[in-house]
């Protein structure tokens, strides 16, 4: 009989495997095999287990010592030391910023202990290949319960009652969702699970995939039975391979296990389930444009009404939701409505999972309360600003939200909270600015990004965005007008009001939140022809500071257009006019003699 004293999960999310998991885990076992200890000592290849910026990162349980930022080597001196001996590597542990000691137990880091893990409750714990640990942990719990004690009206009602909001960006009930498609006249009826994850920096939906597959497969069973469906199919974007890969490794799992397919628990229920990958268009996460995707159509939205709950895929009733709001429901079932309930604020039950991105010290994948504020996302799980800078903006929602300034650091990270603000939750992207940030470069960064994602089905999101990121771009190379803000503030308004989807009726939302809160900014580009942070290359100019410079002539030497003039050990010079602004001289510089202005 195998005896396992020691378990170590590797994290093997598709972050740390971009930062060389794989190396890791393979000389781990390796010097286990070496040592002869490898029958006592049980490696598992997890999904994310949060902060990215650790990897590659492994737990040794069950002390539950938390390595992180290894290499090879020291995956091996982690077998010998501390799997052979029991002698913790001290200096592989991972140091809390502003903390003399570092953290050992995974628990206590305030990155881990703050949060509280429901979407991602498995994720990063189990080994999504293997559905027995999926089963362990009570998967397939609440399936079993929705399909032998509830009636589906009863797990509609279960959901309504919960207050669960869908998690992909618009905040609907999900239960009014359920319930809609259970009343729609037509047959058959579809599941639909949006994994089109595609806001810059997002990835919450991936990471739930490639964690905790089952929990999707578990989760949209029960909703078929609800809503009276027995054909699901999850649409996952092809820049998604892993999460595909493990999807569908669980897929087949689940129908060897007779948790897919026909009579599923001896209930008469039948559900099976397939995969359609997406060419990774930005606009597919609308619903309706995702429909027509899965159809074999351009991915392009339709006006709604009709909604999907009543003429769906391929014209029949269909339920959507994305992967984040799926990967609630088995908790919600098992454990009730009311303790879901309780979670959260008034308005915004339960807990949302954050890209937290940026400059921040820790970043990663967290998952807290709604109502949690923006101050502990940032400070208590982030660890703040790193190199004591200061905290400027943070952008929510991706290229349909706005941005957050110090002033909104303890705003509660919940649907009304954050509308009022001028920004939104979207599907949970989080993306934190310091001082050196220049929000008119934000604004056409996000502006670039849904001019090339338009579908340009309709004008006033093909034409008007296209308008404001030629404004913005003007702006930012020194070429800005009077009256641009207005004109700025007067497009967005049109494309906001007259765009078919909500790509365009959100796609201005990142200009217009830093209009209002950085005005001064752009008034400095435009008027001043000077950005504040030096960002934007247009609008810099580089010079000598006399009285620190010792004629070394370093700077010549770099200068690629010889825009620098001066005679050895005498103070130089560099021409405006022909300077190109690439900044080789400030970087050379051995006494900081030039500086940016």
């Amino acid at each position: 009989m195998e005896r396992i004293r020691s378990q170590v999960l590797v994290c093997a999310g598709a972050g740390c495997i971009s930062s060389g998991c794989k190396a890791v885990q393979s000389a781990l076992l390796d010097e286990l095999k070496n040592l002869g200890i490898d029958e006592e000592v049980k490696v598992v290849e997890t999904g994310c287990m949060g902060p990215c910026d650790l990897g590659p990162i492994v737990v040794v349980y069950p002390e539950g010592i938390f390595y992180s930022q290894l290499t090879p080597e020291d995956a091996r001196e982690i077998a010998r030391e501390h799997l052979n001996k029991g002698r913790i590597v001290q200096r592989l542990l991972y140091q809390v910023p502003g903390e003399e000691a570092p953290s050992q137990e995974r628990e206590d880091i305030g990155f881990f202990e703050r949060q509280t893990r429901i979407a991602l409750r498995n994720t990063g714990s189990i080994d999504p290949d293997i559905i027995e640990e999926y089963i362990a942990r009570n998967g397939y719990v609440a399936m079993g319960k929705a399909l032998s004690e509830m009636k589906p009206e009863e797990v509609v009602d279960t959901v309504k009652k919960s207050g669960l909001r869908g998690r992909g960006g618009g905040g609907f009930p999900a239960g009014l969702k359920w319930e809609f498609t259970a009343k729609a006249q037509g047959s058959p009826k579809y599941i639909v699970c949006n994994a089109d994850e595609g806001d810059p920096g997002a990835f919450m939906d991936r990471s739930v995939l490639e964690g905790d597959p089952h929990s999707i497969i578990e989760s949209m069973v029960i909703a078929g039975y609800a809503v009276g469906s027995n054909q699901g199919y999850v649409y996952v974007r092809a820049e998604y391979p892993l999460a595909i890969r493990r999807l569908d490794h669980a897929i087949n799992q689940a129908r060897d296990f007779g948790l897919l397919g026909e009579n599923i628990f001896g209930s008469g229920f039948n559900f099976d389930m397939e995969i359609r990958i997406g060419a990774g268009a930005f606009v597919c996460g609308e619903e309706t444009a995702l429909l027509r995707s899965i159809e074999g159509k351009r991915g392009e939205p339709t006006p709604k009404p009709p909604f999907p709950a009543n003429q769906g895929l391929w014209g029949k009733p269909t339920l959507i939701n994305n992967v984040e709001t799926f990967a609630n429901i088995p908790p919600i079932i098992e454990k009730g409505w009311e303790w879901f309930s309780e979670i959260g604020t008034e308005k915004s039950k339960g807990t949302k999972v954050f890209a937290l991105a940026g400059k921040v010290a820790t970043s990663g994948l967290v998952e807290v309360a709604m109502g949690t504020t923006l101050r502990e996302v940032v400070y208590d799980l982030g660890g703040g600003i790193p190199g004591g800078k200061a905290f400027k903006a943070a952008q929510t929602g991706g290229p349909s939200g706005g941005c957050l300034t110090a002033k909104h650091l303890d705003t509660p990270m919940d649907y009304e909270s954050l509308i009022s603000a001028g920004s939104m939750m979207g599907s949970g992207g989080l993306i934190v600015m310091d001082e050196d940030t220049c929000m008119v470069d934000v604004a056409k960064f996000f502006l670039e990004f849904t001019v090339d994602e338009s579908c340009g089905k309709c004008p006033p999101c093909r034409i008007g965005t296209k308008r404001m990121h030629e404004i913005l771009t003007r702006i930012t190379e020194g070429e800005g007008q009077d009256g641009d803000l207005e004109k700025l503030e007067a497009l967005a308004v049109t494309v906001r009001n007259a765009s078919l989807c909500g790509l365009g009726q959100t796609a201005p939302n990142p200009v217009l939140s830093t209009i209002q809160y950085f005005r001064d900014e752009y008034e400095a580009h435009i008027q001043d022809k000077k950005c504040p942070t030096g960002i934007c290359q247009a609008l810099i100019t580089y010079r000598v500071i006399d009285d620190k410079c010792i004629g070394c002539g370093m700077c010549a030497r770099v200068c690629p257009v010889d825009a620098v003039s001066g005679s050895q050990k005498e103070v130089h010079s560099i021409d405006p006019k022909t300077c190109i602004k690439c900044g080789a001289c400030l970087e050379k510089c051995p006494v900081d003699a030039i500086e940016k202005v």
